[in-house]
């Protein structure tokens, strides 16, 4: 080893054991600055959502302006391609971009990310299209977290603690939910539930939801007036619930997929004007039934209060479910956790009317199931039941129900994963990995060394082995081993356990295809 590398190991080292303290620091700085950012991303949504409810509110006395409306989303729809064609990857919600990057497989230039995805998103979603803001929210983190730690010259294994703290802070920021921001950027977004992970994901999540309340008040995102804790006599309804959810959640994904492929292969319609078609959608459902444009967070308050008729419900299901495709397959910067728990929602309130009739269900409850549905069709497409449960309890202001949420959430788990569906931010991140340009390949350098860290699982085929029995990959070395509080210098016979963290050095230019074969070992079950 030449004295450069040795000079590159040591520093890597001496550097591992002494940045916790600063990388809590930087996390709240993260926080604090996501907060800000992504409040102004809400306040400027709000402001223009008001805004288009009163423009579309004047087209029925004013046929002239549905021609101008229509004029305005062909505009905005041109912009918005354009900046997608500058900048790749503020396409879609921006989650499989900033899993990606922590995976080593894509970049993400940060500061003109920001700037595009803020701007693109507050078009896209301000045009009408059926997309969510908690998305673009994370992905505008994320980048806050990168630029951070770009600006302050930090290592990447801090790089990437401070990507998911940012992460954590936008969904927080997005949702006033600081613990499934927590918990989503663990569960989904890192995989990882180091403690140094856990630290600065907290501390960004907390300031930044601290800013966010700041300016939206204490209430939570959706309020459910005069919840009563469900009788456990309905739990067979739940139990149905989670199988139907699960089963419509693995269409979503299906469905989502095959949009995508729409938009790319040939058809009548030339490729360079498809990306317009929700646009104009968008244009078309102001006029017949604007209950589904953009999120949809009014048409949730609006289900609480059971003012639509089953067979309508029914409609507005089948409206959303095909708008959201064409809005998220195209591309157009947006999240899809808005739209897809609304739908949720509308699919708990179908449910919970449908028992009403057949059965004498007590209308009292089918709040209940809206919020129960929600978090089961979340769970079986993002396949993330702790995040789910947390997110829907924060968002609602309720935990009286969490029992009646982990049930649900674990059987829609269950179907979806024994359909064989992969969970949708893996499937979209496969088909930018595919696609992607070599401007985004993640940029490495041999000579710089990184450290990585991952967790053994319980019945994994490093658990029980010897250092010297497994077959590591070249060009890495164990350096470490935490287990608990102890640090354990690893030695040919020292037995790895569930729950060991691996410290594991490697240069840079070969960290992502380590750090997929040592995630197989510790990660894969031995049967």
């Amino acid at each position: 080893m030449n004295s450069a590398n040795k000079n590159s190991t040591y520093k890597t080292l001496n550097h591992w054991y002494n940045f916790k303290l600063e990388l809590i620091v930087e996390g709240l700085i993260v926080g604090i600055i996501t907060g800000l950012i992504v409040v102004l991303y809400r306040f400027a949504l709000d402001k223009i959502g008001i805004f288009a409810d009163q423009f579309i509110g004047m087209q029925k006395d004013n046929p002239l302006l549905i021609l101008l409306n229509f004029l305005i989303l062909i505009v905005i729809a041109f912009i918005v391609k354009k900046l997608i064609s500058i900048e790749p990857l503020i396409k879609g919600s921006g989650i499989p971009q900033v899993e990606g990057y922590i995976l080593r497989l894509v970049d993400m230039r940060w500061l003109k990310t920001i700037v595009y995805k803020f701007v693109g998103g507050i078009m896209s979603i301000g045009a009408g299209l059926s997309l969510g803001r908690e998305g673009p929210s994370i992905q505008l983190g994320a980048c806050v977290g990168k630029g951070i730690s770009e600006l302050f010259k930090r290592k990447k294994v801090e790089e990437k603690f401070l990507v998911t703290a940012g992460a954590s802070a936008g969904l927080s920021a997005a949702f006033n939910a600081p613990l499934a921001g927590v918990m989503f950027s663990l569960e989904e977004v890192h995989k990882n539930f180091s403690p140094i992970v856990l630290a600065s994901a907290l501390i960004a999540s907390v300031s930044s939801d601290y800013i966010s309340k700041e300016f939206f008040g204490m209430k939570p995102v959706f309020e459910f007036n005069n919840l009563i804790d469900l009788p456990l006599d309905y739990y067979k309804y739940v139990i149905i619930l989670g199988i139907i959810v699960g089963l419509l959640g693995v269409l979503y994904n299906t469905m989502l997929l095959k949009a995508q492929k729409f938009y790319k292969r040939k058809n009548i319609i030339p490729q360079k004007y498809r990306f317009y078609i929700p646009f104009l959608l968008a244009g078309i459902a102001a006029i017949f039934m604007p209950e589904v444009l953009r999120g949809g967070h009014n048409l949730i308050e609006s289900l609480v209060s059971l003012k639509y008729s089953l067979k309508l419900l029914v409609v507005i299901l089948c409206i959303k479910f095909i708008f959201t495709m064409f809005s998220y397959g195209s591309g157009a910067p947006g999240g899809i956790f808005l739209p897809l728990l609304v739908i949720g929602a509308i699919i708990g309130t179908i449910y919970g009317g449908l028992l009403n009739v057949l059965f004498g269900f007590e209308e009292i409850y089918i709040q209940n199931m809206i919020i129960l549905s929600m978090a089961a069709y979340f769970c079986a497409i993002v396949r993330a039941p702790i995040t789910g449960c947390i997110l829907i309890s924060e968002m609602t202001g309720s935990f009286h129900h969490f029992s009646a949420l982990a049930i649900v959430s674990i059987i829609a788990y269950i179907v979806a994963d024994l359909m064989k569906c992969d969970p949708i931010y893996e499937s979209l991140l496969e088909g930018i990995i595919q696609k992607q340009d070599h401007n985004h390949n993640f940029k490495s350098n041999s000579q710089i060394k990184v450290l990585i860290e991952t967790p053994v699982h319980m019945e994994s085929y490093l658990d029980g082995r010897s250092i010297k029995e497994v077959n590591w990959p070249m060009h890495c070395l164990l350096v470490g081993i935490k287990r608990g509080n102890t640090e354990i210098i690893p030695k040919g016979n020292t037995i790895l356990q569930a729950s060991d963290y691996l410290i594991v050095l490697t240069n840079e230019d070969l960290a992502a295809d380590i750090t997929t074969s040592i995630k197989e070992m510790a990660e894969t079950v031995i049967v």
